[in-house]
């Protein structure tokens, strides 16, 4: 497994899930970066339980691949959401 290579789709996949999905939601840099590599970890595994086959374990292993990408930003986003749930204030 290579850092960098992990570094650089958690930077891709972060960027695009946060420009994609609607709303506020704070961060950085490096906030992004780990959201988009936790993105690519959920998105693989995801994949490779419903779609066996179709190219999501590449996620999973941070390849740089358009389905890697695809599946990092798309386990990004879920995470967005379900980190706004939990931290959701009541008002």
């Amino acid at each position: 497994m290579n850092i960098v290579a992990w570094i650089i789709l958690g930077l891709i996949a972060g960027a695009i899930a946060k420009a994609i999905y609607p709303g506020p939601q704070g961060g950085g840099i490096f906030a992004t970066i780990g959201l988009g590599i936790v993105g690519a970890l959920v998105g693989g595994y995801l994949g490779q339980m419903f779609l066996p086959g179709v190219g999501a374990s590449a996620a999973s292993v941070g390849a740089l691949t358009l389905p890697g990408i695809l599946f990092a930003v798309l386990g990004a986003m879920l995470c967005i959401f379900i980190w706004g749930l939990v931290t959701r204030r009541a008002y």
